[in-house]
């Protein structure tokens, strides 16, 4: 199972970006745990400067953008061992 985290206050681009990894996984069929992190000294242990972030099984793969779908698809797929 992939571990997946938004980062974030649950501004508008967090919702986006967590809305698109839901979107993702449900097309792909990954078997993943989407967790929404908002608490801020949860957040700095991934030492991000800017929300949202992205953590995929704990490594920052993305902080203060939402990135298309295709690289969220594969960093996800990449994480699940579907290459």
């Amino acid at each position: 199972m992939v571990n997946v985290k938004v980062l974030g206050s649950g501004c508008a681009n967090c919702q986006r970006l967590e809305a698109s990894v839901r979107r993702v996984v449900a097309a792909q069929g990954i078997e993943a745990q989407v967790e929404k992190v908002t608490d801020y000294a949860a957040m700095m242990k991934y030492a991000i400067l800017a929300t949202p972030g992205l953590v995929i099984n704990e490594k920052l793969m993305a902080a203060g953008r939402i990135p298309p779908d295709k690289d969220i698809a594969a960093w996800l797929a990449a994480a699940a061992g579907q290459r």
